[in-house]
């Protein structure tokens, strides 16, 4: 089986990538499947939690890919088992140039997470943008979809952006709480699915939908799968003003 290769990526910090990253690994890992966490990001939050695991038969290896320090050796870190059948990028903030071209090399599929507020939407919505006009992104026909991370109640909703990815053909997936059982997972090296059910019964429900999007084979006759955008609305945009509204994402800010 060839490797499935997922990148959860945003240009903006503290929009739960490594939250994403993680539990989507664990959940492979504790159904059997060979998996790999890649982590990027210099502050190494993915292989702090890999050190911190303790559970017995889930399968899960660390590969460290964050830029090369002084000692070390990238390409050994880097190493990625050959019979992984999962690969999970945990990007890092701010990504670009050769780096982010590095990791959209390697992707079969990106999540972006977007933390619920009218800075962070807006900020996604240019990265979309910038992502699809990408040529790499175009070339390798790599799926992309939207979760909505660290939902309250009481924050806002997100048609705007709903409106914007539905314009292009994009999923939006689901909506992550702001959970405790995501922290209390996290602090013991798990993910959702390998504490007691009971405990994390609704946050599976709601991450299932990550799960099935990342599992789903490419369908050559599905337009969702091949990303359909359409490109001349898109270079309309780069040309149009620098930057997307948050309320309407299609006019520019005053």
């Amino acid at each position: 089986m060839r490797m499935n290769t997922t990148l959860v990526i945003n240009s903006k910090g503290g929009s739960g990538k490594t939250t994403i990253a993680t539990n989507l690994a664990s959940y492979f890992a504790a159904n059997g499947v060979p998996t790999t966490v890649m982590d990027y990001d210099p502050q190494g939050s993915s292989m702090n939690w890999l050190r911190l695991r303790t559970q017995a038969g889930t399968r899960l290896h660390g590969a460290n890919a964050a830029p090369q320090k002084s000692g070390r050796i990238r390409g050994v870190e880097m190493y990625v088992p050959a019979d992984t059948q999962q690969l999970v990028i945990d990007a890092p903030a701010g990504a670009s140039g050769l780096l982010l071209q590095e990791m959209l090399g390697r992707a079969d599929c990106i999540i972006i997470p977007v933390a619920p507020s009218a800075i962070d939407i807006h900020a996604t919505a240019n990265f979309i943008r910038d992502l699809l006009l990408a040529g790499r992104v175009r070339a390798r026909n790599i799926r992309l979809a939207v979760v909505a991370n660290r939902v309250r109640s009481s924050m806002p909703v997100y048609q705007p952006l709903e409106r914007f990815l539905s314009s292009l053909s994009l999923p939006f997936l689901t909506r992550i709480n702001d959970s405790d059982a995501y922290v209390k997972a996290a602090e013991a090296g798990i993910g959702i699915f390998e504490l007691p059910p009971s405990e994390a019964a609704a946050e599976r429900g709601e991450f299932m939908p990550i799960v099935e999007w990342v599992k789903k084979q490419p369908d050559s006759g599905a337009p969702e799968d091949r990303k359909v955008v359409d490109l001349a609305r898109m270079r309309r945009i780069e040309r149009g003003p620098a930057v997307l509204s948050p309320i309407g994402f299609g006019r520019p800010l005053r």
